[in-house]
């Protein structure tokens, strides 16, 4: 298989494909990381972030919010960069293991499916307000935050293109 294939690879839209490579890295004992978001303008402070959120365990899983998702989260101008563009730009970096995009307000059933070890959010968040705390709570697993690098954000990006613009 060449490396644009094991790219695209990682780009999961069927539940079922997903579903038997959960199963297996389960079966070999991985600890599974998941951690969600727009990624829209994929900046310094989101490798930061995922590099250390694929850290914490073996295999990282990222739920991405599709462009309607995006949409309804930040307004009609976002996202600025296609749901598979994003997906494509995520699932090339090495410590990325899957994407999966997720449509829904948040995240929680795509949580409730994958059933990670660890569920990782930004540190702008309370640990117990983290949706699919408890869910990844009642199977023993753990809930970790993680600083952001204050600077960097994709609505700081847009608006510096904006004013210069």
């Amino acid at each position: 298989m060449n490396k644009l294939d094991i790219v695209k690879n990682k780009i999961i839209s069927d539940k079922k494909n997903a579903f038997n490579l959960l199963q297996t890295w389960r079966f070999k004992e991985n600890k599974i990381v998941f951690t969600n978001g727009c990624f829209d303008l994929v900046h310094r402070g989101h490798l930061d972030y995922l590099a250390s959120a694929a850290s914490m365990g073996n295999k990282l899983i990222i739920g991405l919010n599709t462009d309607a998702s995006v949409q309804r989260l930040k307004g009609p101008d976002r996202p600025i960069i296609d749901e598979y563009s994003r997906a494509f730009l995520l699932a090339s970096l090495g410590f990325v293991d899957m994407v999966i995009y997720f449509d829904e307000q948040t995240p929680y059933e795509l949580i409730n499916f994958v059933q990670p070890d660890i569920l990782v959010k930004g540190s702008d968040y309370n640990a117990e307000d983290i949706v699919g705390y408890d869910i990844v709570k009642a199977k023993g697993g753990e809930i970790k935050t993680l600083d952001f690098i204050e600077g960097f954000s994709s609505t700081g990006i847009i608006n510096k293109i904006k004013e210069k613009g």
